[in-house]
């Protein structure tokens, strides 16, 4: 099931899946950020912490021949039975960000869990202040 769901997420990261996360995303999808203590749950939550940090990345992944759109790419990906854990690495303001998502999906193919790991220490403190910034911008736009 998990392949599946990962082939969805990677045509999502390049504006090819019609529907996007809520395609994607379970209504009661959990969310864990490597800078809020607390889950965030809720597709609505889950949505605003993805976009975000798809918006803090800023642009594309880089596609399965090595041409980068963007610094972020997914280094390696391991998939077992409903759980994907995908390694990436990008830059985030001149700071090397290296990191998992760990994700969860049920039998209906829909994400229940979405925890993201951050390293070194100056990437976190990094996307830290990027990801502030950024859900700032997009909640007074709402």
């Amino acid at each position: 099931m998990i392949e599946a769901v990962m082939k969805k997420w990677h045509l999502h990261l390049q504006g090819e899946l019609d529907g996007g996360l809520d395609e994607l995303l379970a209504d009661d999808v959990e969310f864990y950020s490597p800078i809020v203590f607390t889950a965030q749950k809720g597709k609505d939550l889950t949505k605003m912490y993805l976009t975000a940090a798809g918006n803090t990345f800023s642009g594309g992944i880089e596609n399965e021949n090595g041409t980068a759109f963007s610094k972020f790419r997914y280094a390696k990906e391991v998939l077992s039975g409903n759980h994907a854990v995908l390694e990436f690495e990008s830059e985030v303001d001149g700071k090397y960000v290296n990191g998992v998502d760990i994700i969860t999906c049920n039998d209906e193919g829909k994400i229940t869990e979405f925890k993201v790991m951050i390293r070194p220490l100056q990437a976190v403190n990094a996307m830290h202040q990027q990801m502030k910034a950024m859900l700032e911008k997009m909640q007074a736009s709402a």
